[in-house]
């Protein structure tokens, strides 16, 4: 089995029935916080931006308020016009009717105007910081998993890690920009109308104050089951995905196997599974916006009700009545707009807390605080008193202890389990060992950096992994600083020099997913020019030419031993041509080394 790669075990329940690694579902502290948990950190670099956005929330707010004012006066001006008897300070300033109508017009076109500009401000700072924080958040998490160890990815699905990565982060900047601002300008909104309206008439504000009580009540009893199925959806949204990649993935053995009808029906089920738990998070959310819109309108004609006998006992102008309908108007849609941003908050806190359940996953292999750098290595490798459990409570090693001098070509062979490919996951601090002391050249694989010590052994897996670059990139990941004649080199050594002229564009050939255009025997090769200008000490070929056919196997072999020459060699192999060239052999068996000679 190559280093590196998990045994997907492909099949239908296999596909639909995985997501991530399995984790118990937190409660407390609750998604929201635990997503804004993963956003504080970023926020610090943006302040100038959140503090610019903010400047023109509070603009916004306060236009929002000015609004109605301009109105409130036009309407006692025409009243008074039409013989009302209205309190002097009816029409401010000592203005005539038309002069206030005019001046009120004027006010509310400045108000207006001002506000659109208020509005435009906040809208485009919050949504920079929204997307260098999403862009910023990606990264993270991207870097987070690539340290995470071989045991955490031979557990989880590739499909559901990918989404947190990209639909989940994506989600988070959306609603960010698209319910988190409005939700904070229509919180401080409600709260300044709410005060103004207490000075206006308290009797009045009585009823919205009760308003809002009552949305309170409504909000918390449907926000946690709105997190809840979200959560589900999210998930199997994240199962799709995975179960997608893997079956495109694997689409040779399913055509091959005829199994395109069962994959396609266990997909269909849980596409509708996830389905049917996205519509109960929109129906959830649509029942919690409805139920406020009777409340809105319950309270507006309680106002209408209250306000008009207000005005008929003198109470209270026309204007002043106008202002404080349209006062209750502008409350209302932040309340009727907060049942909409909480249930698309509720759905994103279940995205911000995939993020965090992901971020949580601890990295459980680290550098060291003060590392020794590695020189002069010459490739002598010391395993001693390795001991490491099989991951089902029994012993894989238990005391292992292997001297391999530099130069040496050394073979691992055994039974499939037997710990081989596990072994040089240790070399490579790919995984670790319970027990036990790793040294490569003298150096302790423990007290080195995880670049340095990865920087001096080459490995070459089972499967080539290619990536949608270029030939020439694709060889130049063995050595980011390799120039372009090193790496023509590198391929002329590896015997790939040859083909790679036959492609169309040579060695700028952008090659296909995962290098399938190409034949099993030119990916390797590619692969072996890689390890070839990595320059390493020590090469480690994990089954390196399994399942290539007789003439690609003997050109590849030819390029390895060219790899090979010079340099520390462990090759996990059960080729007897491989096998025959070698200058020690061990034979590897329930975690214990049986056998150790000569071919």
């Amino acid at each position: 089995m190559a280093v590196g790669t998990s045994r997907t075990g492909l099949g239908p329940r296999r596909l639909l029935g995985t997501s991530a690694v399995p984790k118990k579902e937190r409660l407390d502290p609750s998604a929201l916080r635990r997503t804004l948990q993963v956003i504080r950190p970023h926020l610090p670099r943006h302040l100038l931006l959140c503090l610019l956005g903010m400047v023109g929330l509070l603009l916004d707010v306060a236009f929002r308020v000015l609004e109605p004012w301009p109105l409130k006066y036009a309407v006692d001006a025409v009243t008074s016009a039409l013989g009302a008897d209205l309190p002097a300070d009816a029409s401010p300033f000592g203005l005539n009717i038309e002069q206030t109508v005019i001046a009120a017009a004027l006010g509310l076109a400045v108000i207006i105007a001002g506000r659109a500009g208020a509005n435009y401000l906040a809208t485009v700072s919050f949504a920079k910081v929204g997307a260098r924080i999403a862009t910023e958040l990606r990264t993270r998490v991207f870097d987070h998993v690539q340290a995470l160890s071989l045991r955490y990815h031979s557990r989880a699905s590739i499909g559901d890690t990918s989404q947190r990565l990209v639909g989940d982060v994506g989600r988070l900047q959306d609603v960010a920009v698209t319910a988190g601002l409005p939700l904070i300008g229509n919180l401080i909104t409600l709260s300044v109308l709410l005060v103004v309206m207490v000075i206006l008439d308290p009797i009045l504000s009585a009823i919205v104050i009760a308003t809002g009580l009552a949305y309170l009540l409504l909000s918390r009893r449907s926000s946690p089951k709105i997190v809840r199925a979200s959560r589900s959806t999210r998930k199997g949204e994240g199962s799709l995905v995975g179960a997608a990649a893997e079956a495109l993935g694997a689409i040779r053995v399913v055509q091959s196997y005829g199994l395109e009808q069962t994959v396609a029906h266990e997909f269909a089920g849980g596409n509708e599974k996830a389905m049917k738990a996205g519509v109960k998070a929109k129906k959830l959310a649509a029942g919690l916006e409805r139920a406020t819109d009777v409340l809105v309108g319950v309270a507006q004609g309680a106002v209408l009700v209250a306000g008009s006998l207000q005005v008929l006992r003198g109470a209270m102008t026309p204007g002043d009545m106008v202002l404080f309908l349209t006062y209750l108007k502008i409350a209302m849609k932040p309340l009727r707009d907060m049942a909409k941003y909480t249930g698309r908050i509720a759905r994103a806190s279940a995205s911000g807390e995939r993020i965090a359940d992901l971020l949580d996953e601890e990295i459980e292999i680290r550098g060291p605080e003060r590392p020794v750098p590695m020189r002069d290595v010459r490739g002598t490798i010391d395993l001693t008193d390795i001991t490491s459990p099989d991951g089902h409570g029994r012993p894989l090693f238990d005391g292992l202890t292997l001297r391999i001098p530099a130069g040496q070509h050394i073979g691992i062979l055994g039974p499939s389990g037997g710990g081989k490919s596990t072994l040089v996951s240790y070399l490579l601090r790919l995984n670790e060992p319970e027990q036990g002391r790793i040294r490569v050249g003298g150096y302790d694989t423990r007290t080195v950096t995880l670049a340095d010590l990865r920087r001096h052994v080459a490995l070459l897996p089972q499967e080539s992994v290619l990536f949608t670059e270029s030939v020439r990139e694709n060889i130049r990941f063995g050595r980011r600083d390799a120039s372009d004649i090193e790496i023509e080199e590198a391929a002329r050594r590896a015997g790939a020099h040859d083909f790679i002229l036959g492609l169309p564009e040579g060695y700028d050939t952008v090659l296909g997913n995962r290098g399938d255009t190409l034949s099993g025997g030119q990916r390797q090769r590619i692969a072996i020019a890689r390890a070839m200008i990595r320059r390493a000490p020590v090469v480690v070929l994990d089954e390196a030419t399994t399942g290539l056919d007789p003439a690609s196997k003997a050109q590849v072999n030819e390029s390895l031993r060219e790899l090979s020459r010079s340099r520390t060699t462990i090759s996990i192999t059960h080729d007897a041509t491989t096998v025959a060239g070698l200058d020690r052999v061990l034979w590897l068996e329930d975690g214990r080394i049986l056998e150790d000679g000569t071919p």
